[in-house]
């Protein structure tokens, strides 16, 4: 009864959060003092455990670092290189994050590590050029996601490591190539439904982009590269000019450069704690120049902060006192196989969509061994469906990575980027199962 008591309660919580003006995360956080004590008879120290530290500090320390990058123009000067980059083609952008994020991951960096260097220059692009927050976030992170099954991927490793040591058949080649491949769908689809087709015409030639950025606010900025036409209209100097706001490679903005760097080695080669690594390149550019920090805490995402940390710590209580592990129970006893193979993916994404991916998948394979060990299903093609199930969600505005997203979002944007994250969160959380399930599961099963 506890279970079914703390399961509606998380339901309620979304209910409430919908139809009136309150923060989810204040809720849920209210939510889980409530049941963790009456329902669960837990202390609030207890309850206090599941709040998401390290996320906290992530989101904090990342949104403050990018703040001060903003104020002292750093990330327009990262934004005007990735336009020459890219010759001015600012439709295969989207793509690029792409495939960075991708092979980061791939080469075993934690995919929020990934996320949380990448989104910030990804979204900050985003607002200059008129290109949806939606499709660069997607972008960001289906790309890490796709990077995550590799051999060494931080995911993959988890999963083949589970298959191998319970003796159980698997494919790690196949599981890389069906997990990069549904991401890279999910993405596709994001491109083309976000305005993927609009930035093609938009790219098509010089004169066509020097006019849609030339007139976007703060217009006036310079595209290098040719492909025809006059740069004369639509406010563009000639190719190999300077943005008036883009600003000289100053000290400041070398040692922020530096600084970034510093974090990117410190997270994917030395495996330093993303959130306290941004901190301290924070606090130090701080203290070096002072008069370019000042506002920079006031643009921290708080209000993301609390609705991530208050989601993140009820659902950490529902872990922590069995309610995941006695729904995945309830399931395993499904007397139709390929039924409770279809809920295990299900359960997957929905605990995935609101928790962390890696937890999930080190949880959520063990608790099915037992039921892929009677071999009513094929053991590889039901991991293969629960993989997917489980990592596409990570766009969900309550996971680290869609958080990451929603925080580095234009202020003014931030609210629409978490309505349009959590609607496709939660629409991927129901469609991928089904879909996983259809084209793994059944046709190895029967």
């Amino acid at each position: 009864m506890a279970n079914v008591i703390a399961l509606s309660v998380l339901v309620l919580v979304f209910v409430i959060s919908t139809v009136r003006s309150v923060n989810m995360g204040a809720l849920a956080l209210v939510a889980a003092f409530v049941v963790g004590t009456l329902v669960f008879t837990v202390d609030t120290s207890e309850i206090l455990d599941g709040f998401p530290a390290s996320l906290f500090v992530i989101l904090v320390g990342v949104t403050y670092l990018f703040a001060l990058a903003r104020n002292n123009g750093t990330v327009d000067w990262i934004i005007h290189a990735a336009v020459r980059a890219v010759r001015g083609r600012v439709a295969l952008v989207p793509w690029a994050m792409f495939a960075v994020c991708a092979a980061v991951t791939a080469m075993g960096a934690v995919s929020p590590a990934a996320v949380a260097i990448i989104a910030p220059v990804a979204m900050g692009f985003a607002t200059r050029y008129r290109i949806h927050p939606m499709l660069m976030g997607f972008m960001v992170v289906q790309g890490a996601t796709a990077g995550s099954f590799s051999l060494i991927g931080i995911f993959g490793v988890i999963t083949n490591d589970v298959m191998r040591q319970n003796g159980l058949p698997s494919s790690p080649a196949l599981l890389f190539v069906s997990t990069f491949a549904a991401a890279a769908v999910v993405a596709a689809i994001a491109y083309v439904s976000f305005g993927g087709r609009a930035l093609i015409a938009r790219g098509a030639s010089e004169r066509v982009l020097v006019n849609a950025v030339g007139n976007a606010p703060g217009g006036g900025d310079t595209i290098t590269g040719s492909d025809s036409g006059d740069s004369s209209k639509g406010g563009g100097k000639s190719s190999g000019g300077t943005a008036p706001h883009e600003g000289a490679l100053n000290l400041e903005r070398r040692l922020t450069l530096l600084g970034l760097a510093s974090l990117a080695l410190g997270a994917l080669v030395f495996d330093l704690d993303v959130g306290f690594t941004a901190l301290t390149v924070a606090v130090l550019l701080t203290l070096i120049f002072p008069a370019s920090a000042r506002g920079a805490v006031d643009k921290i995402s708080w209000g993301t902060v609390l609705l991530i940390g208050g989601i993140v710590t009820y659902v950490a209580l529902l872990q922590n006192q069995n309610t995941v592990q006695w729904l995945g129970d309830s399931v395993a006893h499904v007397g139709i196989p390929l039924l409770a193979a279809f809920l295990i993916c299900l359960i997957g994404a929905i605990v995935s969509a609101f928790a962390s991916t890696t937890g999930i998948l080190g949880a959520l394979i063990p608790l099915a061994i037992p039921f892929l060990m009677t071999g009513q299903v094929n053991a590889t093609g039901l991991v293969i469906a629960l993989a997917i199930s489980s990592s596409l969600v990570d766009c969900s505005p309550f996971s680290t990575n869609g958080a990451l997203v929603v925080a580095n979002a234009a202020p003014e944007e931030r609210d629409v980027v978490f309505g349009l994250t959590m609607r496709w969160g939660m629409t991927i959380m129901v469609v991928t199962p089904i879909l996983a399930w259809l084209l793994f599961v059944v046709p190895w099963s029967v």
